[in-house]
């Protein structure tokens, strides 16, 4: 059952209970009075290849979205993350001629930590080019290092590390160690050709020392029946006196999505041909646009600095009628992807789910001016 699925929030918290990710001394500083509101709401937009020709990046697909995400969605900014610098540079120009605030992410994963941290450098360059000519732009060094980068965990690739992860198959000590290291160098990369504020998208329970950073950056899939747990689970956060980005929030579009968190993606059988739904799963698109609101409003009554809603759209996780082949269930897009036909994406588009419009209400009030009267 979905429900027994090991979620990767449940895993970090129980390395730290058992020592593996151990909290470093916080700074004695005490956080200041913080404004209301967030200072950027967005989305998380991916500039990567597909499994087909339809659903790689194109340029003239990120026009059409980038459009609706600041006219329709009505966010202020969007995080870009991809594994080719050119279409990150791409969009991320097109995004600040748009007058979105961007977030560049890089994301070259199960490759040699030398090549990660290159393709860091190229991305960070182009950032710094674009903060140099007026550019809103920040740049997070990564996402989530023990999953994606190879050597941190033993595997392969991430599917496989993540396997290790929950069966325990690790060395807790040296996976800390490693994962501190290449931290470190990350940061150091992106300090050495970018002049801008510099983060690290952090699973919510890692063990980052973020002093190496101007901002505290999280991906956060909790749940809890109240939004008071989400203020108090958060607070932590603030305790380096640093501006906190919720750099990732969401769920995926079944019935109890929220409560699997960062696991949902992972209910599909790709063994199978077609891949198929694992589990009675119901779509639910009301509860999925809930939660983001219900966690967005947690967030703006805190005043951290920004949160970005992931994502935009998964192109190749098609919406289909038939339950067990709606792929699209177990994906946290806004978006919901109707190809042409079943087994081939053809001339496909996009319809927006029930989150969609709830966060882009949201996102025009907070956006509007207050009243003087």
């Amino acid at each position: 059952m979905h429900t027994a699925q090991l979620t990767r929030a449940q895993f970090l918290r129980g390395a730290a209970a058992a020592g593996v990710l151990g909290p470093l001394a916080l700074p004695a500083r005490a956080s200041a009075a913080t404004p209301k509101g967030l200072k950027y709401r967005g989305v998380v937009y991916q500039a990567t290849d597909g499994e087909f020709p339809e659903t790689t990046w194109n340029a003239h697909r990120m026009r059409t979205d980038l459009w609706a995400i600041k006219t329709q969605l009505h966010a202020n900014s969007v995080l870009i993350e991809g594994d080719g610098v050119d279409r990150l540079a791409a969009t991320a120009t097109e995004a600040a001629e748009r007058g979105l605030h961007v977030w560049l992410r890089p994301t070259l994963g199960d490759r040699p930590a030398a090549e990660i941290l290159d393709h860091l450098a190229e991305t960070g360059r182009h950032a710094e080019e674009l903060r140099r000519h007026g550019a809103a732009v920040h740049l997070s060094v990564g996402c989530e290092f023990v999953l994606y980068v190879p050597g941190i965990v033993p595997g392969k690739d991430a599917l496989e590390r993540i396997k290790n992860l929950q069966s325990g198959n690790f060395d807790p000590v040296q996976m800390a160690r490693r994962l501190h290291a290449f931290t470190s160098r990350a940061a150091a990369t992106g300090r050495s050709v970018f002049r801008g504020k510099l983060t690290y998208s952090a699973a919510q329970d890692e063990d980052v020392d973020w002093r190496l950073f101007d901002i505290v950056g999280i991906d956060y899939y909790s749940f809890f029946p109240h939004r008071s747990d989400y203020i108090r689970e958060l607070r932590q956060f603030q305790r380096w006196g640093k501006p906190v980005a919720i750099l990732e929030f969401g769920a995926c579009t079944y019935h109890g999505a929220p409560q699997d968190g960062g696991m949902g993606w992972s209910l599909v059988d790709y063994d199978k041909t077609p891949p198929e739904i694992i589990g009675d799963l119901k779509r639910d698109e009301r509860q999925q646009a809930d939660y983001l609101t219900d966690v967005l409003a947690a967030f703006e009554s805190m005043g951290l600095y920004a949160a970005m809603a992931y994502n935009f759209v998964t192109p190749d996780a098609p919406h289909r009628r038939t339950p067990r082949y709606d792929l699209d269930l177990t994906s946290y897009g806004l978006v919901k992807p109707v190809w042409n036909s079943f087994d081939r994406p053809g001339h496909w588009h996009w319809e927006p789910k029930l989150a969609f419009h709830a966060l882009a209400r949201q996102y025009r009030r907070a956006g509007l001016p207050l009243n003087p009267g």
